[in-house]
């Protein structure tokens, strides 16, 4: 017979990262987040999504891949996608890259809930940078600049992880199944 231990348990939280094509920040940050976190029982789905459509079914920008290569990350495979309405309740963090991005998911956070009649929605729609100790910080597009706007990211990335770990994930107790 098993029998659950569920005072005090929460859930597993979901993280869905958002830039504008998912090809360079929000590929970035989650494969940087699945690293850090791959044997964490208090997350249970990571992804990534553009606000954009412009390079959906595309593989991340090289230099992101390398980057992520030089940093150890070697097991990260992404196909970039568009967010879809369902995201905003199938995560629990919606996390944009920069301030243009978190504008445009709030306004379709806005127009989910008008149109489904709800107070809110379930996913809590923020700037990731809010993580990394400095309020307000964006992680700045290096699409159109050198490799080591990617390195700076990177780094971003790291920083608002752990952010994200010690801020939220800290308080965080998984129930544990036991057999009696």
């Amino acid at each position: 017979m098993s029998a659950s231990t569920t005072i005090g348990a929460q859930k597993p939280v979901s993280v869905l990262f958002v830039c504008l094509g998912n090809i360079c920040r929000s590929p970035m940050a989650e494969g940087v987040f699945r690293s850090m976190t791959k044997a964490d029982k208090r997350v249970s789905r990571i992804d990534s999504a553009g606000t954009g459509a412009y390079h959906e079914g595309s593989s991340p920008d090289p230099r992101t891949m390398s980057v992520l290569e030089d940093n150890g990350e070697l097991d990260y495979n992404h196909s970039a996608r568009k967010i879809q309405d369902s995201d905003f309740k199938n995560f629990d963090y919606i996390l944009a890259m920069d301030e243009d991005n978190l504008d445009d998911l709030l306004r379709v956070q806005r127009r989910i809930v008008k149109n489904s009649g709800a107070d809110t929605a379930a996913a809590r729609v923020m700037l990731f940078g809010d993580f990394g100790g400095r309020n307000g910080e964006q992680v700045v597009d290096p699409y159109y600049g050198a490799r080591d706007g990617f390195t700076i990211a990177y780094e971003q990335m790291t920083r608002f992880s752990k952010g994200f770990v010690a801020q939220v994930l800290t308080g965080i107790h998984i129930a544990e199944t036991q057999d009696s």
